[in-house]
Order: C-alpha cells, then structure tokens, then sequence
C-alpha cells in the first residue's frame, strides 16, 4: 500500500484558497480573461460569468491581510462595503474556513440596489453617474445564492443592506480586524471611513479598492487621513487598490 506524507494545513489550504480565487474570477472556463492587475486601455466592462471584479492581485492582498492578523492576533470582525456580487465577501469567508476560524464575522454591505445618485452636500461626486448602471444593481436574494453556491452561506456572514449613511453608523459591529472598502465614490468612501475606522483594531487593516480608479474616492481617503492624522503609508496593490495597516 503507498505511504503518503501530505500535511492537510500546509497543502489543501493554499490549493483550496488558490482554486477559489479562480473560480470568483472565472479562470476556470474563461480562457482570454482580462487582465485586471493592469489598468485597462479602454472599458472592458462588467464580466458576464465571474462573481468579482476584483484582479487576483487584490484577491491576494485580502488573503495577505487576513492572515496576517489571524498571525498577529488583532481581534475583530471582517467587513467590505461595496460588495456587487459578493465575491470578495464570499473569498473572506473562505479565507476564515481554511484557517477553521469560528469567531470572526464576514460583514457584508451594501444598498444592493446600485450605488446612489451625487449628493449636492458632497460636491467631489457632482457628475457622478454610477447610479444609473443596473450593472452594479445586484439583489441581496443573489448575494446570498453566491455565498451558498460556494457552501460559505452560514451564521458567521452577516448581511447589512441599505445605504452607508443608514446602516454603517449603528452597525451592531464591535470591532474590525479588516476593512474594505469598494463604494467608488466620495460620500460611500467617506461614511464608510467615518462609521467604521474608528473600530478598527491597532494592527488592522483598511483596504480602498477604488483609489486609482475613481478620483472622487481618492479624494476622500486623503480628506478623512487629513482630518484624522493618519500617516501610515499607503501600499499600492496594484493599478487601484491600496491599503496601510493602523498603528495606533
């Protein structure tokens, strides 16, 4: 009989992580995907198939932030506002499963109705027309079928649906470990950043997925460090994500 000497830890899960990144991309059956890691040439739109956006790249930095702070000990929860189909959410949840972690929240917000129209209190979003694209109207009832069809839908994902300005700041969260933040706009970056930072344990991380790609956003990560005194660097991910890690 062959002897085998596998360590389920060390192997199954970077190939379970690996596979899932994939499949949330759909690598697995696109053979010309585009590459995300790069700022496009021109708009290549929403994909038809995948449940992310995201390029692998910016998968890596949510499993490289998580781990992390599962290594460091940070306590808190896992969150992303701003999450379309869910598949940076669904890769959070998975990341926590392949580390057996059971008392970690994966929060996750959004409308799931699409992104709101430019608020004249708000002028960095004035011209805004994200709101009129159903493409990023994604339902709650979907969301919840993604997590499910990964086998990740469970009592440790907690759903928050509705505006950030009405759900972020009595969000029943009592800490965060890691926070993503992907609402493109100014008013979305900036309640999220409001509600949310101040809850963010030292050591943890906030990841702006939008920060290259739309200027508005930009503009309110580098507002509300202003305001607050914030000089952790800033780490490019790639084209448009950027993350720091707090250190006090």
């Amino acid at each position: 009989m062959p002897r085998f000497c596998l360590s389920s830890e060390s192997l199954a899960r970077p190939l379970y992580l690996d596979l899932m990144k994939r499949c949330l991309l759909n690598l697995i059956y696109d053979r010309n995907p585009v590459d995300r890691s790069v700022r496009p040439e021109t708009w290549w739109g929403w994909p038809e198939v995948a449940h992310s956006m995201l390029s692998l790249k910016r998968l890596d930095n949510i499993q490289f932030c998580i781990e992390r702070v599962l290594q460091d000990d940070v306590p808190g929860d896992v969150i992303e506002t701003g999450v379309w189909r869910g598949g940076a959410s669904i890769f959070m949840r998975a990341v926590l499963k392949a580390y057996a972690v059971g008392d970690r929240a994966v929060w996750v917000a959004d409308s799931f109705a699409g992104l709101p129209p430019p608020n004249p209190k708000f002028p960095g979003d004035a011209g805004s027309d994200f709101h009129q694209f159903q493409e990023l109207a994604v339902s709650l009832e979907e969301v919840i079928e993604n997590f499910r069809a990964y086998g990740l839908l469970d009592e440790q994902v907690r759903f928050l649906k509705g505006w950030f300005s009405e759900t972020l700041p009595n969000a029943p969260i009592a800490r965060l470990a890691v926070l993503r933040l992907d609402g493109d706009m100014y008013e979305s970056t900036m309640d999220a950043l409001t509600s949310l930072y101040p809850k963010l344990s030292i050591g943890g991380y906030t990841i702006i997925d939008d920060y290259g790609a739309v200027p508005p956003c930009k503009a309110a990560v580098h507002d509300f460090r202003k305001e607050q005194q914030i000089d952790e660097p800033l780490v490019e991910i790639d084209w448009t994500g950027m993350y720091w890690r707090k250190e006090r």
